[in-house]
């Protein structure tokens, strides 16, 4: 049998020097794509929380925007694994047995757990807007409004009371969701960290503050998304309202938009500011401590990986933006090109961690570099080169658009207030 066909990462591996016959580049984009996307999903479900726990009323719309979009991306974070795997119809396992055991394991309960959170506290929050829809719709003919009639109900779980008290119910328990959420949506992505952390054989990934740092990349990178998508969106509604001659509606969108995106800009400061401090923080110690296999990594860190570390995350994505937020006379156009950037850098400290953790072979006396297939000339090369990277990309939006046209993200008729 050709070895191609039994050595999952000969397509994309190049070896350098000494390394050991059965080491290859096994963990790919999709690994690098799992944390990232996980990452996106816990960001996104603090921004939402900022409004929803710690009443910062100026959020209310993009936190409204981000609770629901953090619904969208939540099925996407397994997805690069599921196309990782050998044999994914065996994923199952990890939902159905699971145990606290293994680190992976325990990924299907805290996975699980975050799923509920965020679709109770969705229900509690839109309750009343589906009721309000499904009473709408009695007097409506037409097939599709019949069925979204039946989904409404389904969607009310019988509950039709829209009292004060009923209502009053409803927003103290969507406040306790959305508080037991924020330390379970960090736990989701920082078990990711953990399981990177905990690897003892690898000097790269063997860090305590390896959990930490993934912890508040990810809530930069879930605010960068939510507030990028965000202005798009808003764009497009005032486009589209420009068109039909509605000045004034447009106008009216330009100043939400500006009021919520400077005050949304202020925490991913924070949050950027306190996630480029940890990362220095854990290079000077990894520096500071020099241990046994310090050599290969600073052969690597300064040599190899130079320009994707210092040049590409920290320059590009992380000091860059970081000038274009701090700089006075903000413009949108400045806005996004900044939030663009922050999630560039955010992507490539992922791809740092788990591409260049494989980059030096074990004998400490040879290199590995990742070639990602481009054009796919199989499943495998599909999976685990660019195109399946870009299939995780473009889901959540297709998720969002479904998601959307029943639970209005971008509205003011949800009866929260």
């Amino acid at each position: 049998m050709p070895e191609d066909l039994i050595v999952h990462g000969i397509e994309w591996t190049i070896k350098e020097l000494f390394v050991y016959p059965n080491e290859y580049i096994y963990w790919s984009i999709q690994i690098v794509m799992y944390p990232f996307m996980t990452g996106l999903v816990a960001g996104a479900f603090v921004l939402s929380s900022l409004y929803h726990v710690f009443g910062q009323r100026e959020l209310k719309e993009i936190a409204q925007f981000s609770l629901v979009f953090s619904l969208a991306l939540l099925p996407v974070a397994a997805v690069p694994l599921l196309l990782h795997l050998q044999q994914p119809l065996r994923a199952m396992n990890v939902l159905l047995t699971p145990h606290f055991t293994s680190a992976i394991a325990a990924f299907g309960i805290v996975f699980t757990a975050y799923a509920l959170i965020v679709l109770s506290e969705i229900w509690f929050i839109y309750r009343e807007y589906f009721v309000a829809q499904y009473h709408a719709l009695r007097s409506v003919d037409g097939l599709f409004n019949s069925f979204r009639r039946m989904l409404y109900g389904a969607l009310t779980l019988g509950a039709r009371d829209v009292s004060e008290d009923a209502l009053a119910v409803d927003h103290k328990a969507a406040k306790i969701f959305a508080a037991v959420g924020i330390p379970v949506a960090c736990f989701l992505h920082g078990y990711a960290g953990f399981i990177f952390g905990s690897v003892k054989a690898n000097a790269l990934w063997m860090s305590p503050l390896m959990p930490v740092i993934f912890i508040m990349s990810a809530v930069v990178s879930g605010i960068a998304l939510c507030m990028l998508t965000y202005i798009v969106i808003m764009e497009w509604k005032a486009f589209r309202r420009r068109r039909k001659g509605g000045m004034v509606e447009a106008s009216e969108i330009k100043g939400v938009e500006k009021d919520v995106i400077d005050q949304s800009a202020r925490y991913l400061l924070g949050f950027l500011v306190a996630a480029i401090s940890l990362e220095l923080l854990d290079l000077i110690f990894r520096g500071y401590t020099a241990m046994k296999s310090w050599d290969i990594l600073r052969s690597v860190m300064y040599g190899k990986d130079f320009v994707n570390i210092f040049v590409l995350q920290y320059g590009i994505g992380n000091l860059l933006p970081l000038i274009l937020l701090l700089l006075p006379g903000r413009t949108l156009k400045r806005t996004v090109l900044a939030l663009l950037l922050v999630l560039f850098g955010v992507f490539m400290m992922r791809w740092n961690v788990v591409i260049g953790g494989q980059a030096f072979s074990l004998s400490f006396s040879g290199y590995m570099h990742y070639h990602m297939p481009i054009i796919p000339h199989s499943m495998e090369t599909y999976k685990e080169g660019l195109f399946g990277a870009l299939t995780v990309i473009i889901l959540p939006f297709v998720f969002f658009w479904i998601i959307d046209k029943f639970v209005p993200s971008m509205r003011s008729d949800t009866g929260q207030t």
